[in-house]
């Protein structure tokens, strides 16, 4: 289950790393538009505005990452959950105000995630 976990938060800290490419350098290139279903004058309109939001999503992988190498496990999942939590939030609200699709994308499998990290601070609770 630990490892799922792992696997899990790795696959979402990649998953914002590519967020974080799309928005920042791909935004107005035919990619960007694409998966974002923009068109080209609003891409250009809106660009300095997504580089800010490829940033933060950035931040949010760096997040991940250091939960998942930091060598204290306590502490570990509590940097996991806090950034996992984030994400959900973000993505609740992507999901309310942008497209569905933001919440099936980012905010399930943060969820899930995190309800693997909560259940593994209980089992770990019962042999501390």
């Amino acid at each position: 289950m630990a490892l799922f976990a792992t696997i899990l938060i790795a696959c979402i800290a990649l998953q914002h790393i590519g967020f974080m490419v799309l928005e920042m350098f791909y935004w107005t290139k035919p990619l960007g538009l694409k998966v974002f279903r923009q068109s080209p004058e609003k891409a250009e309109i809106s660009k300095v505005l997504a580089a800010n939001q490829g940033l933060y999503n950035g931040f949010l992988a760096a997040g991940l990452i250091y939960g998942l190498t930091y060598w204290a496990r306590g502490a570990s999942l509590d940097i996991q959950s806090l950034f996992l939590s984030f994400i959900v939030v973000a993505g609740l609200y992507g999901g309310w105000s942008v497209s569905r699709r933001i919440l099936l994308i980012q905010a399930v499998p943060a969820a899930v995630a995190l309800a693997l990290l909560w259940y593994l601070r209980l089992q770990y609770a019962q042999y501390d």
